[in-house]
């Protein structure tokens, strides 16, 4: 596993999303042949790099149609397109419409480049809750993505937070079909001025509802404020597992995006990324007699 890497690739890719990239430039920049690097980004993000690269400058593409007025052509250049017309023909394959009328109906839609969240939003199959939901606001953003349109995006609302009250989204499903295998769950986050922390979980529930697997990120959190960054948490699926839980989750103030949320099976040269006790607490009790 190579998430170091391949998080520092994806940097060095965003820094260059205006400028020529090739695979051996890219690669070279972690160290490791153009070979194996491909191979090692599409098994850890699920897609080939140059459909990454053009995916993420497809959607900063989007992003200037809405909220500049920078001309069309403009924009193609910036994004390393050899014309207008191939720029619109990447763009309208992912968005379904043309440069100009995109920019048309949607500035349309949102008004003026302001684009207004509602409260109620509800995320199609993704369930809010936590300790104190109500201090938080979920919901979906079309002014910031990783790829395509839209991300899910927490907010913290309240002023006042005690330790450990958090928000999440999540989903569950059976966990029949993954059942004594290795599974990753994994997604971009970007974070905006975090003051507890944030992360995707992934729990692997019995048929009673005990919690036989567990990796909440808190040995790795999510702190500050940050760009779009890759996250994986992988488990093994045990043979009395039931159901499986994912999800993302902000403690404490601040804000959240996610996107490009992914879930599969991986083999086993992928490490798993378990809750490990030994990591978190300490190995004997402390100040048992209350003198220190």
């Amino acid at each position: 596993m190579h998430s170091k890497e391949i998080q520092a690739a994806l940097n060095y890719i965003e820094t260059n999303l205006c400028n020529k990239l090739s695979l051996d430039e890219i690669a070279s920049s972690v160290g490791f042949s153009k070979f194996y690097f491909h191979r090692t980004f599409q098994n850890e993000i699920g897609m080939p790099v140059y459909d990454y690269i053009r995916k993420r400058r497809l959607a900063n593409a989007a992003s200037l149609l809405l909220f500049t007025d920078k001309s069309i052509l403009d924009i193609a250049m910036s994004f390393c397109f050899e014309s207008q017309e191939a720029f619109t023909r990447a763009f309208k394959s992912v968005y379904q419409l043309p440069p100009a009328k995109y920019r048309a109906i949607i500035k349309n839609l949102i008004g003026k480049g302001e684009f207004h969240m509602d409260n109620s939003t509800v995320i199609k199959e993704w369930i809010v809750t936590g300790t104190t939901p109500e201090k938080y606001r979920a919901s979906i953003d079309s002014k910031v993505f990783n790829t395509g349109t839209k991300s899910a995006t927490i907010e913290s609302i309240a002023d006042e937070f005690e330790v450990n009250e958090y928000a999440t989204i999540m989903q569950q499903f059976n966990a029949k079909s993954f059942v004594n295998k290795r599974v990753r769950f994994s997604g971009f986050v970007k974070a905006l001025n975090i003051s507890g922390w944030c992360g995707l979980w992934m729990r692997i529930d019995s048929a009673l509802g005990a919690a036989l697997k567990l990796d909440n990120m808190q040995n790795r959190p999510i702190t500050g404020t940050t760009g779009w960054n890759h996250y994986s948490c992988v488990l093994d699926v045990p043979g009395d597992g039931a159901i499986i839980n994912i999800g993302v989750l902000l403690c404490g103030k601040g804000k959240i995006w996610f996107d490009n949320a992914n879930f599969q099976k991986v083999d086993c040269s992928v490490p798993t990324t378990d809750f490990v006790p030994s990591e978190v607490f300490p190995a004997y009790p402390k100040n048992l007699s209350f003198e220190e």
